[in-house]
């Protein structure tokens, strides 16, 4: 029993502590059932005993309550862990934060470039740092010259901004220097070892054995490394033979490409691997954090060899794991052969997963931007749905979007025995939550294109036309039932929306899957512009693409 009081004593000291100096018998009795389950059974005495100590207790001075509960082993109040909300900081930040976005231009940039750039771009923000673009252009056979304009674009559409743009193949000198510097230092040699031959050597953890030329000897064959052939010689960065990864051991730095470069055309053979010319520019830019995937985990690790090499300081290195897509193709070379077989009509083709299809469909950048906020740099694989997506662009198009009516497969109607009074203009705002924007008039006669899968084959079910009357179908026959909404409710009617017969908009719209469905709107669509997103509504939401003459074509985006 002296236990169970010590224990409540300590127990109502704290709650005092708490509480200005009062403590509270029913929250001291709870802390004492809930942490020690062995007194449960003895609740009439733990209350009993609570009631008297409590008031004791709160008969002291707050001075007395004190040193009692220090004599007691004192208490110190556990602080709450908040989970952290949006990015974590960067690690080991001393001075000005220097980071970079570094496509390859192969194409234009897709959601998964997305996450690297507003990663990137947020952290500039959140430190007043630097982002440097960096084109890296040093394969000659992965280059698209349309590229290097279409990835600005992707990222001017995204929200990023950098301050520096670095294209690589401007570089090509500054590589060689630097080639010619690690081979000085004894960090490089020249290999002629044929490409089997090497794997085999590596793979057996053997040392080439060009391994341990003089310094003299390799800058003799770098020199004549422009007037050999593809294949016939390479340069090696010097890693650790035994290494447990066969990859990383004695890596090439430098090659010869056989192919006339999109950009700088023949001017040059030898050309840096991605490895090489990335830390180079990472070390002369003073980057100081890189973000990456995690499948470059292996080159994060081969190019710190070349820093210590070079007797450089290395970035901090920040992986992420891998982002899917459902249902979408992020390949790049893959669509670009979709696209030159005709599959996909171009980089924009609703199907792909580039920034230039998802702009087209009407997908906010805020989306994207909020999306990969949320994904952040966790080291975890994350799966992106387009359901997620559509749930975060719909939060951004529902207060942009004016509304209108389409009927997707229309079918005329002519309804009979509606009354005169109930025939003229029907108004609707082209926004039910902002009103400023004006009104919309819809000519309401009778005749109406109604969507066709709308037409119930029931002759008691009733259809409610928004903001018009109600009808039934008997025999094919539309005929009016009543006109008010309680009317309609008490039917249990389907409410749909309807296009006048008089000054009908064709619509095509382009779905998802690149079909194309052929609809009528109502005539004050004609006002939208292009880009603009609309909603038809029960239908969704849609980007206007073009205007061809007196058609409108509009790609879909969701529901």
């Amino acid at each position: 029993m002296q236990e169970l009081e010590e224990l409540i004593k300590k127990q109502a000291l704290i709650n005092a502590a708490k509480h200005g100096g009062k403590a509270q018998p029913g929250a001291v009795i709870g802390m004492i059932m809930a942490n020690h389950q062995e007194y449960r059974k003895q609740a009439k005495d733990v209350s009993r005993l609570a009631g008297q100590i409590v008031g004791q207790i709160n008969g002291m001075s707050p001075e007395a309550q004190s040193e009692e509960l220090e004599a007691l082993g004192g208490f110190v109040e556990k602080k709450k862990v908040e989970k952290v909300k949006g990015l974590a900081d960067l690690k080991d930040v001393d001075g000005e934060v220097v980071l970079r976005f570094a496509p390859n231009p192969s194409g234009p940039l897709h959601i998964g470039h997305a996450r690297a750039a507003v990663l990137n771009q947020e952290y500039r923000k959140r430190y007043n740092g630097k982002l440097i673009l960096r084109v890296e252009d040093t394969d000659p056979r992965r280059v698209d010259p349309e590229a290097y304009q279409m990835i600005p674009e992707d990222l001017k559409w995204m929200g990023v901004e950098w301050d520096e743009q670095i294209i690589q193949s401007n570089r090509m000198e500054i590589y060689y220097q630097h080639a010619e510097e690690l081979i000085r230092r004894g960090g490089a040699y020249m290999c002629t070892c044929p490409g089997d031959v090497f794997k085999e050597l590596k793979d057996s953890s053997k040392p080439c054995p060009h391994r341990d030329a003089s310094v003299e000897d390799n800058l003799k064959l770098w020199d004549e490394m422009p007037t050999t052939d593809e294949g016939e010689m390479v340069l090696r960065v010097k890693t650790d033979i035994q290494h447990k990864n066969p990859a990383i051991r004695d890596w090439v730095a430098m090659r010869v490409v056989e192919a006339e470069h999109p950009r700088i055309g023949s001017k040059y053979k030898v050309y840096p691997m991605m490895n090489f010319s990335v830390a180079v520019d990472d070390h002369l830019c003073g980057v100081t954090h890189v973000l990456r995937g995690k499948d470059h985990l292996a080159n994060s690790e081969k190019q710190e060899y070349l820093y210590h090499h070079m007797n450089w300081q290395v970035p901090q290195f920040i992986h992420y794991g891998r982002l899917k897509m459902e249902d979408i193709l992020l390949s790049t070379s893959k669509a670009r052969q979709g696209i030159e077989d005709g599959v996909y009509s171009g980089w924009d083709d609703p199907r792909l997963g580039t920034i230039r299809a998802i702009k087209r469909r009407g997908i906010q950048a805020e989306a994207i931007q909020e999306l990969m906020m949320e994904i952040g740099v966790k080291i975890a694989d994350s799966t992106v749905s387009w359901k997620k997506i559509y749930g975060l662009n719909r939060a951004f198009l529902e207060e942009k979007a004016n509304r209108y009516f389409m009927v997707k497969q229309p079918q005329l109607v002519a309804i009979e025995g509606i009354p005169e009074s109930l025939m003229g203009t029907v108004e609707r705002p082209l926004h039910p939550d902002h009103l400023d924007r004006g009104m919309r008039e819809l000519e309401f006669n009778g005749q109406i294109y109604l969507d066709r899968e709308d037409i119930p084959t029931q002759p008691d079910k009733v259809l409610r036309l928004m903001d018009a009357v109600n009808i039934t179908f008997q025999d094919g026959q539309a005929t009016y039932h009543s006109s008010s909404v309680d009317e309609a409710r008490e039917a249990k009617a389907k409410m749909v929306q309807w296009v006048p017969l008089n000054g009908v908009v064709v619509v095509d719209m382009v779905m998802p899957d690149a079909s194309v469905a052929t609809g009528y709107a109502e005539e004050s669509l004609s006002s939208v512009k292009v880009d603009d997103v609309v909603q038809m509504e029960r239908v969704g939401f849609a980007r206007l693409d073009q205007i061809e003459g007196l058609k409108l074509r509009f790609y879909y985006a969701h529901k």
